[in-house]
């Protein structure tokens, strides 16, 4: 089938939309048409280095339209979520960690199926995409079925994709890794839409002291707004959060990626803190004091919050119904053929989430 996508080209390149060929969901996929996708940083990432030409994208929602053969959990007709894939036969899979899935990169990062193949193409030439068991920066996606999450159809599917990355990877965090004890302290480092969506899970923990760390004075106005009890600038978080927990937090998280800011997070724990490392960013490598990590603190890095989002991804849009998760009112909409806008927007740090509708 014919569909619209926005193609990168080469990388580094603006999204070009285009129409591209589809080919009919095999037996453990699902097409899917994509009503919203959000554009999340990893997406930015990618597009500097992912195997090009290609269609990146993978905060879609939507309404399923056909399945393959060996799909049971979803039916035409249905509203789902999607996430990233996994292969379900590893020891991480059967174990209900399938963000730990010991094939993630092959059948997330590859830009192909496990057997080499793409469900895009343009006249003919395979297209590089399966971009997170998805794709949806697309009309219609063919998915993985394992990304693929069947939600309440009450559910508003213009605010839905971003729960399957952004939103579960800092709630997640939270909420499935650290697990912090009512009154603790919690800094999160970066106030985007990963960093917002950790400042309200920590809410919902009970965390007494939540610090919003960024270079934005808006960002930190707005994380406030979200349950941010202190905010710091960057630049001078360490003395600030030395003053706000004198003995040190219990808690840190970095949703930037970059060595500085991780350096400054590990540093400013306390004794047994821990600091959950979920940003995709410009830093290769990361360095600290080694006393930094003395006295029982811990480094865990926290792939998509550390979620099984069929089961986590339900259980947050029922939050965001009920009024806990408002992670709404962060989001900026704009016409999927604006993507490139969106995208301008985003690096310029005039919204907190953009997301593209059909």
């Amino acid at each position: 089938m014919r569909i619209t996508a926005a193609l990168l080209e080469s990388a580094g390149a603006p999204f070009v939309v285009t129409e591209l060929d589809l080919e009919e969901p095999r037996a453990d996929e699902v097409l899917v048409r994509v009503n919203s996708v959000g554009i999340c940083g990893t997406d930015l990432e990618f597009a500097k280095a992912f195997p090009t030409p290609a269609v990146l994208g993978h905060e879609g929602a939507g309404v399923v339209e056909r399945v393959g053969a060996n799909v049971t959990h979803v039916r035409p007709g249905d509203h789902v979520a999607m996430s990233f894939a996994s292969c379900g036969a590893c020891t991480r899979c059967l174990a209900g960690k399938p963000a730990y899935c010991r094939k993630f990169r092959a059948v997330n990062f590859s830009g192909r199926r496990p057997d080499g193949s793409s469900a895009l193409s343009r006249d003919g030439v395979a297209v590089n995409g399966h971009f997170l068991g998805q794709s949806s920066f697309a009309s219609h996606v063919v998915a993985s079925a394992r990304a693929v999450v069947p939600i309440d159809p009450g559910h508003d599917l213009r605010s839905v994709g971003p729960f399957g990355c952004g939103f579960q990877t800092g709630a997640g965090a939270v909420l499935n890794v650290l697990r912090p004890e009512a009154g603790a302290s919690l800094a999160v480092f970066g106030a985007g839409a990963v960093g917002v969506a950790a400042i309200l899970a920590a809410q919902l923990s009970g965390c007494g002291t939540i610090v919003a760390v960024d270079v934005d004075d808006d960002k930190l106005t707005a994380a406030r707004g979200f349950g941010a009890t202190h905010t710091a600038r960057s630049e001078t978080a360490a003395e600030a959060l030395a003053e706000i927990a004198p003995d040190g937090l219990d808690y840190v998280i970095d949703t930037t990626g970059r060595e500085d800011v991780l350096r400054t997070a590990v540093e400013a724990l306390g004794p047994l803190g821990h600091a959950g490392v979920v940003g995709v960013g410009p830093s290769e490598s990361m360095s600290f004091a080694w006393r930094s990590v003395f006295y029982g603190r811990s480094v865990t890095g926290i792939v998509a919050g550390a979620s099984l989002p069929q089961v986590f991804l339900p259980t947050l849009l029922d939050l965001h119904a009920a009024g806990r998760f408002p992670v709404d009112r962060m989001i900026s909409y704009f016409p999927f053929e604006r993507i490139n806008d969106a995208v301008a927007a985003l690096r310029r740090g005039e919204v907190g989430k953009a997301v593209l509708t059909f």
